[in-house]
């Protein structure tokens, strides 16, 4: 059959941005991460004109001074995030959506459109300690489903915001095997998938492929990569997320893996607007080295979206 006259496939257009955690925050105050006020005067001289609100109470949390700090500096919100631990149940409903509902109001505030959702790790990210099995029963499948699902609708309903799945490591919904069975057994019409790169690749995941697969799932993107050899190590001795992201498992691309440019490249052909959000874990980190990373990074990806 002669395709010579037939349209080219469409192409996404990827909106490339930042956020705090890029600049080693993630706690809504504390003594090692950069003020907030750095952090938009920084992503801002970076060249990038989005970011997330990061952990909620890092940023103002009153929305016409969150809207004036962004906007003088020619920035915009893409999205706020949450955790949850959803797959507990109803006991732990109320609790969630108070949470969820008080980032869902100032990420709508701020003109933002989604919600990214992350699941609660099974065990602290700090010290290590187990606080849950780390696989879940399949009554606790069910229920990460079907209150994933009630969430992603209360959040549309009652605030036109979209829902994000971020798998995530040390949490439940973290390899291919557990990403793919959340997928399967939710409505797509409700909830989509946040893909970090880096997290995926952390639990063995392919990216690629998982665009490839789900794209039509593909809600979002957080892109970052992984120190093969400190993620070795970091297997080998079982570490916890927190300590292996202090020995440098996240680091500058394109040093890492997976290889960004045909993960981006794997979006083109499904012809979505889409985030594509820069979100290198860097806790703790010295105050002076997120600037130049951000501008090397921000230069790369530009590079691929370009050439």
């Amino acid at each position: 059959m002669d395709r010579t006259n037939e349209p080219a496939p469409p192409v996404s257009r990827l909106r490339i941005g930042s956020a705090p955690d890029s600049w080693g925050v993630w706690f809504p105050e504390d003594p090692h991460q950069v003020g907030w006020d750095r952090f938009l005067d920084e992503v801002a001289e970076a060249g990038y004109t989005w970011i997330e609100l990061g952990p909620y109470g890092y940023l103002p949390t009153d929305p016409v001074r969150l809207r004036d700090e962004t906007a003088r500096r020619g920035l915009s919100v893409s999205a706020g995030t949450v955790f949850t631990g959803l797959h507990r149940g109803e006991a732990v409903w109320e609790e969630t959506w108070a949470h969820v509902a008080k980032v869902a109001e100032l990420t709508r505030a701020a003109g933002a459109g989604y919600v990214v959702a992350i699941p609660a790790f099974w065990r602290d990210d700090k010290t290590g300690r187990v606080l849950e099995d780390r696989e879940l029963t399949p009554a606790a499948w069910r229920d990460l489903s079907r209150l994933t699902e009630r969430l992603a609708l209360r959040v549309r309903e009652e605030y036109g915001l979209r829902t994000v799945v971020h798998p995530h490591a040390d949490t439940h919904v973290d390899t291919e095997e557990h990403v793919v069975r959340l997928l399967d057994t939710t409505d797509p019409d409700l909830v989509e998938l946040c893909l970090d790169t880096g997290h995926y690749a952390y639990c063995g995941g392919d990216s690629v492929r998982l665009v490839e697969t789900y794209g039509e799932r593909l809600g979002y993107l957080h892109l970052k990569q992984v120190d093969p050899e400190v993620l070795a190590r970091v297997r080998a001795e079982d570490l916890p997320f927190g300590p292996a992201v202090a020995q440098g498992v996240m680091c500058e691309p394109p040093l890492g893996v997976p290889a960004l440019e045909p993960v981006l490249a794997a979006t083109r052909p499904l012809g979505i607007d889409l985030f594509a959000i820069v979100e290198q874990d860097m806790y703790p980190c010295p105050p002076d080295r997120p600037l130049p990373v951000a501008r090397r990074t921000r230069a790369l990806l530009e590079s691929y979206l370009n050439g």
